[in-house]
């Protein structure tokens, strides 16, 4: 069904209880609902926004459009939660109400000052000609969990220099003084992102924009930039539009990455940094977010999917989910991504075999699902690949796996379920010298998150399989590997 603009832009006040209903019952129908990973009620989710701890829990709001798995009006969905596993939807945080966020209150970020969660957002409008027009607004929540949306924006203009592509504000503290990158488009069509800075969260300034070494090409747009210091380095996360595919990198629509270097100059307004490294090597990871706790940690989380793509649960009335949180460190100029410990909550029964493999491709007993965390350790291998297949069916299957001649992770979907997005290719690979080699891998309904070697690389799918099909097998080819594994159902 093609969307017009009067069906993408309507309030929700225009929108009757009996529809609402009648598409909540469609979206329950879909056999490709998740269990334990945050997905919209109804409509399509995206990016997550205002990722913070605050009041003794967690809040994570994610861009939301209710009426149907497309881009319309967004508005921001609220869910909480004390432990990160066990998630409350507590429903819409902001919606678009005034001239400033007229056609969608887009994405952003919050950050905690004088006992409230302020939340900054980019106000989407357009005019009678269609032509956009970025606001920066504030949003404060309180304790209570009431939000209170500002009468006025805190940024109303673009300065001189930039496209009407200027969005997704992200804000820390340094010192007596509030930052906030957002990400840009400048006038030549070439992305970039720019600092302003306050003293008290509603007056900024334009600091300048943000130098750093990736060149005037990197891309068309940069959104959702993020920044944060991890081990006294600076990190900066961000997802550049436009890289072109390059050997095994770049293959999705858009990419999503990071650079790390010394912490930003905040006065030359310069990041002096590494290499840009993909954050995931799947298919479907996109604008992620970040937080620092009460624990000290830094934790991540991303949007499991992407813009542009249709999608098989489309025609089920929803589209999308997050993916599960994960801490990030440092390890040799590289992010490290680990699962969060409290996931370890969700694990139910556990089964576990140790086997040598050789030449064959062997079913596990006693190990099938569609909904479970398995570890799989390979080592003492000889043979030229090995791995595993999971969600395995008569036609079906999801193959991870090590080529051990090439050193490359393979991680492909081609023949997963129901295809999509098959113009970027059914197969991802990156390159992995090691000795021994693990998959701990979260397997829900419609997802793979596949961390190797401990969340040096990462691995992130959508996958839509029949529900019969849930075996699991492990293999190896000319040799044999040595495998231990342990799965546990998620409860």
């Amino acid at each position: 069904m093609e969307w017009t603009k009067e069906q993408r832009y309507r309030s929700m006040d225009d929108v009757t209880e009996e529809e609402i209903q009648g598409l909540a019952k469609l979206v329950n129908q879909c056999p490709w609902r998740q269990t334990f990973h945050i997905q919209p009620p109804t409509g399509l989710l995206n990016d997550p926004n205002g990722f913070s701890y605050f009041n003794g829990e967690y809040h994570l709001f994610y861009q939301w459009f209710p009426l149907g798995p497309i881009h319309g009006l967004k508005h921001w969905y609220h869910t909480k939660s004390k432990d990160l596993v066990h998630w409350e939807n507590v429903g819409v945080g902001i919606e678009p109400s005034n001239e400033f966020d007229s056609h969608g209150a887009y994405s952003g970020s919050g950050i905690e000052h004088d006992g409230k969660l302020y939340l900054m957002y980019t106000g989407n409008t357009r005019d009678e000609y269609w032509n956009r027009h970025p606001y920066q607004c504030l949003a404060v929540m309180s304790p209570d969990g009431s939000i209170e949306k500002m009468d006025a924006p805190v940024i109303v203009d673009i300065p001189s220099g930039y496209t009407d592509h200027f969005r997704d504000p992200k804000i820390w503290q340094h010192g007596d003084h509030f930052y906030a990158v957002i990400g840009a488009q400048k006038r030549n069509e070439t992305g970039s992102v720019v600092l302003y800075r306050s003293s008290d969260l509603k007056d900024w300034q334009f600091a300048g924009e943000v130098k750093t070494g990736l060149g005037e090409d990197f891309g068309y747009m940069w959104e959702c930039p993020d920044y944060f210091e991890l081990d006294e380095q600076g990190v900066f996360l961000f997802s550049p539009q436009g890289l072109k595919a390059e050997g095994d990198h770049y293959h999705n629509i858009y990419q999503s990455g990071y650079v790390i270097g010394s912490p930003i100059d905040l006065e030359n307004i310069e990041l002096k940094h590494g290499a840009f490294h993909e954050l995931d090597r799947g298919f479907d990871f996109y604008a992620p977010q970040s937080t620092g706790d009460h624990q000290g940690r830094r934790i991540l989380v991303g949007w499991m999917g992407l813009p542009e793509i249709d999608y098989p649960t489309d025609k089920n009335g929803w589209a999308h989910c997050l993916t599960i949180p994960r801490e990030l460190s440092v390890k040799d100029g590289k992010l490290v991504q680990q699962p969060v410990p409290e996931l370890e909550l969700l694990r139910g029964e556990k089964v576990e075999t140790r086997q040598t493999v050789e030449n064959e491709n062997v079913s596990l007993d006693n190990f099938e699902g569609d909904v479970y965390e398995l570890l799989a350790e390979f080592s003492d291998s000889t043979s030229v690949e090995f791995g595993l297949e999971i969600r395995v069916g008569e036609v079906e299957k999801t193959v991870i796996k090590y080529d051990a001649v090439a050193k490359k992770v393979v991680f492909e979907r081609t023949e997963s379920g129901e295809s999509f997005a098959e113009e970027f290719g059914t197969v991802r690979k990156c390159m992995l010298d090691a000795e021994k080699i693990s998959f701990r891998i979260f397997v829900d309904v419609s997802s793979v998150e596949v961390f190797v070697n401990n969340g040096e690389e990462v691995f992130t799918a959508r996958i839509f399989p029949g529900k019969n099909s849930n075996g699991i097998r492990v293999f190896a080819r000319g040799g044999q590997t040595k495998v231990k594994a342990i799965k546990w159902d998620i409860i």
